[in-house]
């Protein structure tokens, strides 16, 4: 993957937030806030040719409805039950949606005292 690929996008939006880090589990670089996982960049996970970023939602209500509103964009990661996993490789990404669902992951991962201080 070339620096001007999906991952440098994802890292910048990711590690822009408050109290993040980045560290590779399971072969994949994941992002943390204060410890917690909020999202999984995957280039190819186990041969699937999937370029996509793995984001938190609220419940399997939040995963149903968007899966059925946009079965192109969002689709079912492997192994994070709850989870999306967004598509990177679309010519016509919407990066603003991107960045706007790594920070909601962002917030449902976050501790309180984040969230009270103002979060992002």
């Amino acid at each position: 993957m070339t620096d001007d690929g999906p991952l440098p996008r994802v890292r910048a939006a990711c590690l822009a937030l408050p109290e993040t880090s980045e560290k590779v589990s399971h072969g994949q670089p994941t992002f943390f806030v204060a410890g917690k996982q909020f999202a999984q960049f995957r280039d190819n996970h186990h041969g699937d040719g999937r370029t996509v970023v793995c984001v938190r939602v609220s419940g399997g209500d939040e995963q149903a409805m968007l899966l059925d509103v946009d079965p192109e964009t969002y689709s079912k990661p492997a192994y994070l039950p709850s989870w999306l996993a967004i598509d990177l490789a679309r010519a016509d990404t919407d990066w603003s949606h991107v960045e706007d669902r790594l920070a909601r992951s962002w917030e449902l991962a976050a501790p309180a005292r984040l969230l009270e201080a103002g979060g992002r």
